[in-house]
């Protein structure tokens, strides 16, 4: 009876170990439950960038279809999306209340270089990830000084790496004029291209011409650039003066290799003013699909965008870029949280969103894919060259990719 009273003892004893074990299994920090997980974001819904509102409007349906699918792991998504207006001091008092107030897990996709800079010292302070950003800057690829932040889309410093390699297959002995914006963007850029062309940029590039976003026409910029002798024309400019650039070669009947900034490639706001004649030939690079091609009628990672824009956005106008650019980051937003599983701790998930590997979202060109890791918090550094043709952009050669780390 001793004997057995002992064995039922050590049963209970080890029973009562146990459980402390399963429960470690689960580990939570704040704004994650076992029914919920709270994401916030900020997004310019007004003010001068409120085209991009919809970004924010297709990550809240996205998540809504996963919460209808029963959720991650169980767990439905609460999406707190606030308006910044595009305003950093804005940015600073909503963030603040994401995190302070509605004490979000974390802070996804949001919206902006100026207004993210902001905040980036106070996220990185309070260690609550700022995840995703929508901004091409290529200051979100710190890891070293900025554990808790990191990019999304690929940088201004990317694309430029990329166009630099371009140039110098297709053009090995090219004269380059680069014709760029004076402020953090057009640097960037500048700071791409040479990265790339290292000792050869002193031979290759013959002009560097920087203009003042204020000015009313930048013609005579071209005009000098045009005399310099360049057979090839970085636009690194944003939708008004790259029209008026590519308006302009076309007068002084300059024909360089034309390469523009994909900031500028709308062929609504850019190519139409420029004159569709003025703009065939230009080249840019690009990573997403183009919802309203029909090229991507029959691909399957399409198909699944149509079917979730059918139910959850009807009516939405599916050749603005936005969409398929939000869909793609919130896709990656819950492939980092299904990795995480039942560890939702703000550290356990910047690690996963480090330690993606060849993810390929629905609506990212083929070939394209996410790879990170604990010393590259850039997920995107591929693209593939698009060029103007009969009123369109076409996709042509292979998938470039750019210098790690850069």
């Amino acid at each position: 009876m001793n004997k057995k009273l002992s064995l039922l003892a050590a049963a209970t004893a080890l029973t009562l170990l146990a459980i402390p074990s399963a429960y470690a299994q689960k580990a939570y920090d704040t704004g994650v439950t076992d029914t919920e997980i709270r994401i916030g974001n900020v997004e310019a819904y007004s003010g001068p960038a409120s085209a991009y509102g919809i970004i924010g409007k297709t990550e809240e349906a996205y998540f809504k279809m996963i919460n209808d699918q029963g959720g991650i792991n169980g767990r439905k998504i609460n999406w707190i999306s606030y308006d910044d207006g595009y305003s950093p001091p804005k940015t600073v008092e909503q963030i603040r209340k994401l995190i302070e107030s509605d004490e979000v897990f974390l802070v996804f996709n949001a919206l902006g270089t100026p207004t993210q800079t902001a905040v980036q010292k106070y996220h990185n302070s309070k260690k609550v990830p700022q995840l995703f950003l929508a901004t091409g800057a290529s200051k979100w690829n710190d890891p070293k000084n900025f554990p808790w932040t990191m990019g999304f889309q690929p940088s201004y410093r990317v694309e430029a790496q990329i166009f630099a390699k371009y140039i110098l297959k297709e053009k090995p002995d090219a004269k380059v004029a680069i014709f760029y914006a004076n402020d953090d963007f057009g640097k960037d850029y500048l700071a791409g291209i040479k990265d790339v062309l290292g000792e050869k940029a002193s031979k290759l590039i013959v002009a560097e011409e920087s203009y003042e976003t204020s000015e009313p026409s930048i013609d005579a910029h071209i005009v000098k650039l045009k005399g310099t002798g360049a057979d090839v024309f970085v636009n690194i400019a944003t939708p008004k003066f790259a029209a008026q650039a590519i308006k302009k070669i076309a007068e002084l009947e300059w024909k360089p290799m034309h390469l523009m900034t994909d900031v500028s490639v709308s062929i609504g706001a850019v190519m139409k003013p420029a004159g569709l004649e003025a703009s065939e030939g230009v080249l840019s690079a690009g990573y997403l699909k183009d919802a309203s091609d029909p090229q991507w009628k029959d691909d399957e990672g399409m198909k699944k965008f149509m079917t979730f824009i059918d139910k959850y956005m009807p009516g939405a106008n599916i050749s603005d870029a936005n969409l398929v650019y939000a869909y793609a980051a919130a896709q990656t937003m819950v492939q980092v949280l299904k990795q995480s599983g039942d560890n939702l701790t703000r550290e356990n998930v910047m690690k996963q969103a480090a330690s993606l590997k060849d993810f390929v979202p629905d609506t990212l060109i083929p070939g394209i894919k996410i790879n990170t890791s604990a010393t590259d918090f850039a997920p995107i550094e591929q693209l593939k060259m698009w060029r103007f043709k009969k009123d369109q952009w076409e996709l042509f050669g292979d998938i470039i990719s750019a210098e790690t780390g850069g």
